[in-house]
């Protein structure tokens, strides 16, 4: 996925996705804790981090064996900006 607009707004047209995204607006989280809010494997739950880090909207670090979430806040910015220039077309 490049990182553009439209693949953020579709990572954000996915209700599980969507619901991560909005867990992680209170910090950085372990795929451990993401996991305990959904009834999901592990394996969904990869490939959905995978699509946000991908689109550019979650950015992941690893630490041995964990991996941790947080939000990449200038990808939220721009989606920000986008809705910001479309209201000025109202």
């Amino acid at each position: 996925m490049q990182n553009n607009i439209t693949d953020k707004l579709k990572a954000l047209s996915d209700p599980t996705r969507l619901k991560i995204v909005e867990m992680l607006g209170s910090g950085k989280l372990c795929a451990c804790k993401i996991l305990d809010n959904f009834s999901m494997t592990q394996p969904t739950l990869s490939y959905h981090m995978k699509i946000l880090a991908d689109c550019g909207l979650v950015d992941v670090e690893k630490d041995w064996k964990w991996s941790y979430y947080s939000l990449n806040h200038d990808a939220i910015e721009e989606i920000i900006v986008f809705f910001n220039t479309l209201k000025e077309y109202l």
